[in-house]
């Protein structure tokens, strides 16, 4: 496997988030040997695990492939390109050797690899113990957030936990995974600060908080609703966090590391990753004029209906041909030959509309504008819904109630003529209210294909879209790590 490369850091990027940080120079190739032995080391050592979230490999392969498998998006950008490869996520025809998941694999892995340089070698420097702590507490954080994003997509993985490993790693079983997704939070909670403790320069860090989220969202996907419900009130009612007043400031530049953002990916508008570009929102950005990138990733005709009258959300989510944002007209790509404005089946029935993600657009009519995009990947929003639905399957309606409610209210911005209260009490009906609130929510932020699976309603959703249930619950382990595993690593069920 591709984990099995030796350790060097030929670049350490530093702290995500913060400006001064991401136009650090270069340091220089460093051998382990030499590297770290000092507390400057440790935290160049910290900062340079965070690089990993804003690869864009980091982004499931580079592609927003986690919406394109839902009903909440299709490939997008024109009909041909990377049809072969990205394409094949819009009807779950991507096999062992597609494109894509082999990065993403890799990259995550190169994480773990820079994380365990921190909790074997940082944490035995000689500094003041308060802060080594927190290093290390940042990089276990990093660490179960990668591992999370591989037991979800993957299943039991390899297990690796020290920066020299053996050659070949079979595959963990998921009780051991998720032992040290746990162990590695659990200890993130306990040394990292609190967000309003963290220095101007220092935001964009894990923080306690970020980890209690991340507990809630883990124990949710195993319905351990008991603990989810435990760790989404931590939050809560931690007091750091609340609800942006603007719907679209939750995603947008003008809620940047605010008080919504519980942990982001952030960026500068440069069209640069070692300049501190981020290319997530690049992939998905509009095509044509203004030139803001490739398209990928487009709103779906069912997200677009599924919206209840008014809700403002709708045009929080979706950038329609004709829009102006920011002073900017959105014009798209013209050729009808290349991106048609409507696509009609043979039937008459609009299936697709040109249109683009926008809870990724930023400021600005060129690309390099266009990387400057903060991604949210835990945001209060999300931990309300999730306090919601652990409280709704642990027999508390009315708490879970407050919880989905104060979602809506904000989406509804004042006016009282839409989006109602909810204010259904039975279990299944509640179950039903929030999962969709979490659509309408948390569109095209890559988290609908998860509830799916989670929940158990991938099979019924999906399948029209080519789910097949027993297999695409799970991603195939790409051909090639299975080749340099030698026999160690074995292939997903039912994937050839």
């Amino acid at each position: 496997m591709k984990i099995r490369i030796k350790l060097f850091f030929s670049i350490l990027i530093l702290l995500i988030g913060c400006t001064d940080f991401l136009k650090t120079d270069p340091q220089g190739q460093l051998i382990e040997a030499s590297f770290p032995v000092s507390s400057s080391d440790a935290l160049l050592a910290t900062n340079a695990v965070y690089a990993a979230v804003r690869d864009w490999y980091y982004n499931s392969g580079g592609y927003p492939i986690l919406d394109i498998m839902s009903d909440d998006a299709y490939k997008g950008s024109n009909k041909n390109d990377q049809l072969a490869t990205v394409g094949a996520y819009d009807n779950f025809t991507f096999n062992t050797t597609g494109d894509g998941l082999d990065r993403w694999w890799a990259t995550l892995y190169q994480g773990i690899k820079w994380a365990n340089v921190v909790t074997e070698k940082v944490s035995v420097i000689p500094m003041d113990t308060t802060l080594r702590n927190r290093y290390v507490g940042e990089a276990r954080f990093l660490r179960g957030l990668f591992y999370f994003d591989l037991i979800r997509a993957w299943g039991g993985v390899p297990l690796v936990t020290t920066t020299d490993p053996p050659l070949h790693l079979g595959r963990a079983s998921t009780d051991e995974i998720y032992s040290l997704i746990f162990s590695d939070l659990h200890y993130a909670e306990s040394h990292l600060t609190k967000k309003s403790e963290l220095t101007s320069p220092d935001q964009g860090r894990a923080t306690s908080g970020a980890a209690e989220a991340l507990l809630a969202r883990v124990y949710l996907f195993q319905k351990d609703f008991v603990n989810a419900e435990i760790y989404a009130l931590k939050v809560i009612q931690s007091n750091e966090y609340s609800l942006e007043p603007n719907f679209l400031d939750a995603n947008g530049v003008n809620g940047n590391n605010g008080v919504e953002s519980i942990f982001e990916v952030g960026a500068l508008g440069v069209e640069d990753f070692n300049g501190g570009g981020a290319q997530y929102a690049n992939t998905q950005g509009v095509r044509g004029t203004p030139n803001r990138g490739w398209g990928f990733n487009r709103p779906s005709i069912d997200l677009r209906k599924s919206f209840e009258p008014g809700d403002p959300r709708l045009k929080g989510t979706i950038i329609d041909l004709g829009d102006t944002l920011d002073g900017v007209f959105i014009k798209g790509d013209p050729d009808p030959a290349n991106d048609p404005v409507v696509t009609l089946n043979q039937n008459g029935d609009t299936i697709n509309i040109q249109c683009y993600n926008r809870k990724v657009w930023t400021p600005g009519n060129d690309t390099p504008t266009q990387w400057s995009h903060h991604r949210r990947l835990i945001r209060y929003a999300d931990v309300l819904l999730m306090a919601a639905e652990a409280m709704n399957e642990n027999g508390k309606p009315a708490d879970a109630l407050t919880y989905l409610n104060q979602v809506r209210k904000r989406a509804r911005g004042g006016n009282i003529s839409i989006l109602p209260d909810v204010t259904v009490t039975n279990q299944s009906l509640l179950r039903d209210k929030i999962l969709l609130e979490r659509r309408h929510e948390l569109a095209m932020e890559g988290e609908r294909f998860w509830d799916l699976i989670r929940t158990g309603n991938a099979a019924i959703i999906l399948g029209p879209l080519g789910f097949t249930p027993g297999k695409n619950e799970l991603l195939p382990i790409h051909q090639s790590e299975i080749d340099i595993s030698q026999g160690s690593l074995t292939q997903n069920p039912n994937y050839q």
